[in-house]
């Protein structure tokens, strides 16, 4: 019996409807989209084209991609929960072939998931390679050691700073020129770990080796230093219990509002 594979199809379909509507990309859909047989090959070389320098070619990174979409079945499907979450929470993202094709920072974040895998295999050099090339390309730098999980929408991306040690939880939505830092010149777990649901507005940046609970809101430009529970709304600097969400997980509502959160 044939695997399916519905969001492959929804985007098969969205290419073949952005040809007809603007002739001028049809080659461009073809050859990212249409020309190939399944997502994880469709994804591979598109981030692939994107990566590529005189020291790595695009036919060997994306060997290097299929081996560990191969190798771990989780990356696969992580990649297609985190084209649902920019479909859903981003007002902009109109076509699920949007993220793979046009959004810096899902397009990081994907490659991030190979760097990690990569450096579970202790093919660290080669991950820090896709680190460095992913940071230059992107301006988005997150250490192949950090643990990302499944539903996760970067929006814009531009100055995200992720820490070797952090550690981040299902259905996170994080903005641009956040930072996920460590604290302290000393080795073990010195960066954040976040909890599922999260919000993280713009500017925020969240320091050291503390705990952020599920379902919190963190206020543009907030800088986070210590412990904060779940379901509550932080902001200021140092940031401050200000309220509570009115939604369980904020990641999901995109509401960047302070004022309509309850008190605490």
């Amino acid at each position: 019996m044939k695997n399916t594979d519905p969001i492959w199809d929804i985007i098969v379909s969205e290419a073949q409807q952005a040809a007809v509507e603007e002739p001028v990309l049809g080659h461009f859909f073809q050859r990212s989209i249409l020309n190939h047989p399944s997502l994880d090959t469709a994804l591979s070389y598109n981030l692939a084209e994107q990566l590529a320098s005189p020291a790595l070619p695009a036919e060997t990174i994306a060997q290097v991609i299929t081996e560990a979409l191969q190798a771990d079945e989780g990356i696969g499907e992580s990649i297609r929960l985190d084209i649902k979450a920019s479909f859903e929470r981003d007002a902009a993202c109109d076509r699920h072939l949007t993220p793979i094709l046009y959004y810096k920072g899902f397009q990081a974040l994907q490659l991030q998931r190979i760097s990690h895998w990569l450096w579970l295999q202790d093919r660290r050099a080669l991950a820090l390679f896709f680190q460095n090339q992913i940071s230059e390309t992107f301006a988005v730098d997150i250490h192949p050691g950090a643990q990302m999980g499944s539903g996760i929408m970067i929006d814009h991306a531009t100055g995200l700073v992720i820490g070797e040690t952090a550690i981040i939880g299902n259905d996170v939505s994080i903005l641009h020129s956040v930072t996920l830092g460590g604290s302290g010149c000393k080795g073990g777990s010195r960066h954040p770990h976040i909890g599922n649901g999260v919000m993280i507005s713009a500017g925020s940046k969240i320091l050291g080796n503390i705990s952020v609970g599920d379902g919190v809101k963190i206020g543009a430009g907030s800088l986070v230093l210590d412990d904060v529970p779940a379901h509550v709304t932080v902001a200021g600097v140092p940031a401050k219990i200000v309220g509570r969400p009115s939604e369980k997980a904020p990641a999901l509502e995109m509401d960047q509002h302070l004022e309509q959160d309850s008190q605490a």
